[in-house]
């Protein structure tokens, strides 16, 4: 994990680099942006990565030399066998995108409709808690 961070934060101080470089010879503005961004992103990656080893110890199951498959092993998550909310929540966003172009007035109807939507997509599988006695 140790080498992970320090990888993606060697690689934002050569984009850095790169960006001086690029800015000396006279690159474009939007190049000069492009490669600065890029920086800050893979300075961000890197920080994530060193804070979460951190966090962890310094040590995963991927650099146990010793460690078998499984001790990586646990729950992955929940994953819908179906569901319909997809696409109300397209419909919605497509709604949305005609109605920059047609007028305000169906960007607040398809708005409406696309924050319902999302909230039955997100809240599908949440049952309230019945309170046995």
């Amino acid at each position: 994990m140790k080498t992970s961070w320090i990888l993606f934060v060697g690689l934002s101080l050569f984009y850095v680099i790169l960006a001086v470089i690029y800015w000396q010879v006279g690159g474009e503005p939007v190049g000069i942006t492009a490669i600065s961004l890029s920086a800050g992103l893979a300075l961000i990656v890197g920080f994530y990565l060193w804070f979460t080893s951190r966090r962890l110890g310094n040590l995963l199951p991927e650099d146990n030399q010793q460690g078998e498959i499984a001790d990586s092993a646990g729950e992955i998550g929940f994953f819908s066998p179906h569901s319909w909310w997809p696409l109300p929540v397209a419909l919605s966003a497509c709604a949305m995108g005609v109605g920059l172009v047609i007028g305000w007035w169906l960007v607040l109807i398809a708005l409406g409709s696309l924050l319902i939507s999302i909230l039955g997509f997100v809240l599908e599988y949440e049952r309230p808690s019945s309170s046995v006695h």
